[in-house]
């Protein structure tokens, strides 16, 4: 019933900054406000993740920006309208690209705009790592400035903040409706050859969205000024107020008591127990009988453990980016990488465990009269229990610590407050996410210890 009632549901997305999960909430509350059943998928990470869950039907709605759309979305594309999409009017701020700095340092320099940073190539950048591969990012600012500046880090936007504040770098990107421009620390610098293009706030959402839902939406079109929007993003991310409450305070309508610590964990942690033990469970139906394979075919069992190696290298936040054309967002392509992550120690242990028996009691199974099947059920795999079992803990391991990333995709679980705590600075929220994460994968592993005692063999 419950997965029934959230697929009839309308799905409002976000991307993992605070404006953006306001604007998520503040559509999503106005749905409902009409009449309209609609959930918020909060934080699910970057620009093109969004925009393909938009276009594969997984949300209904989002928050963009109009440079967005042109610059990154549609630029040298077909339009939105081709693509079965639409977008509101401005809904009445710009949230623009900047360059920033400290005010000292800046003032130290003599830099006002940022052609004047030409002027001091030693200068040390860490841009968001949307920014920097982003064509109207830092590629463009270096072309139109002609910046000479070697040392440019990737940094989650967030703790560039901090990161710019500590000196350790001399500038970032920033967004002009950031919460802590209010401090008054930092200044944006000039950009006085006009390398940004503007980035008005709007909805994207569906062209099959019910007209009801759009009316819902476009209501909101001219009715957030730049002063709210800011004043909203410095309640959320510097007084911590949650973003559900700061939505409902500006739409002027009622909301429930925010959901206590102990139920999100409850809730988180059902959540990651759902990814972890599907995925594994899938994992060994498949692993086991590629160990055996690999074990009976040695040249076969070489391609067979190769190739299950391979994936291991292949980083897991790109594995999760993959599976969204294939598989959109949500638990699927989380479980789907997971399964494919566990591959590699179930196999290995399997081949280990199998080709380390002693070829004499292989011999002997057979010449008591085993065929080759009851053989390796009732001898091969009993001594090899071991090898397996271990494979198999590492497996559930490294994938309770793999799963936290599955939040970046709507995939819930203790990664969703570690991402949120990351974005707000709160340390009490990482830890929500993070003991819990550690204490169920000593959990597994004790777990998975006890069971290595019933089940393999002793001596």
């Amino acid at each position: 019933m419950i997965a029934l009632a959230l697929a009839a549901a309308l799905q409002i997305g976000s991307k993992q900054f605070t404006e953006s999960v306001v604007l998520g909430e503040i559509a999503a509350q106005s749905l409902r406000a009409a009449g309209i059943e609609a959930g918020h998928r909060r934080e699910l990470g970057g620009t093109r993740v969004l925009f393909e869950a938009l276009r594969g039907g997984q949300i209904d709605a989002y928050p963009e920006y109009t440079g967005t759309i042109e610059e990154e979305l549609v630029r040298g594309g077909p339009p939105l309208q081709a693509l079965g999409l639409r977008a509101t009017g401005p809904l009445g701020f710009q949230d623009d690209y900047a360059i920033g700095m400290r005010r000292d340092e800046a003032a130290r320099l003599g830099i006002r705009a940022i052609s004047d940073l030409a002027r001091h190539p030693g200068l040390a950048f860490g841009f968001s790592n949307e920014f920097l591969r982003r064509r109207d990012g830092w590629p463009r600012v270096r072309e139109v400035y002609s910046l000479p500046h070697a040392d440019v880090r990737g940094l989650d936007h967030e703790l560039s903040y901090r990161a710019l504040r500590s000196g350790a770098i001399a500038a970032t990107d920033l967004y002009t409706t950031d919460a802590q421009l209010r401090a008054g620390d930092i200044v944006t610098l000039l950009d006085d050859r006009r390398a940004f293009p503007r980035y008005a706030a709007v909805f994207l959402y569906r062209a099959s969205l019910p007209a009801p839902a759009v009316a819902a939406l476009r209501r909101l079109e001219g009715a957030i000024g730049a002063p709210a929007m800011i004043a909203m993003n410095a309640r959320a991310q510097l007084d911590g107020v949650p973003e559900a409450r700061v939505a409902a305070d500006f739409l002027g309508i009622a909301t429930a008591a925010p959901e206590g610590a102990p139920a999100r964990i409850a809730r988180r942690t059902v959540e990651h127990l759902a990814l972890v033990g599907v995925s594994l469970l899938a994992a060994v139906i498949a692993a086991v009988p590629l160990g055996i394979l690999a074990a009976r075919r040695r040249r076969l069992g070489q391609i067979v453990l190769g190739v299950v190696g391979v994936v291991q290298t292949v980083p897991s936040l790109a594995l999760l980016v993959f599976m969204i054309p294939l598989l959109g967002i949500g638990a699927r392509p989380a479980i789907v990488a997971l399964f494919l992550y566990s591959l590699l120690p179930i196999v290995r242990g399997t081949h280990a465990g199998l080709v380390s028996i002693a070829p004499e009691l292989v011999e002997s199974a057979h010449a008591l009269g085993l065929p080759p099947g009851a053989a390796l059920r009732l001898v091969e795999l009993p001594l090899a229990a071991r090898s397996i079992l271990a494979g198999i803990k590492t497996a559930a391991v490294i994938d309770v610590g793999t799963a936290t990333l599955g939040a970046l995709i709507g995939a819930g679980g203790y990664g969703q407050p570690i991402l949120a705590g990351i974005r707000l600075a709160d340390t009490a929220l990482i830890l929500e996410g993070a003991v819990p994460a550690a204490a169920l994968a000593l959990a597994v592993q004790g777990i998975f210890d006890l069971i290595e005692r019933a089940v393999a063999p002793r001596g």
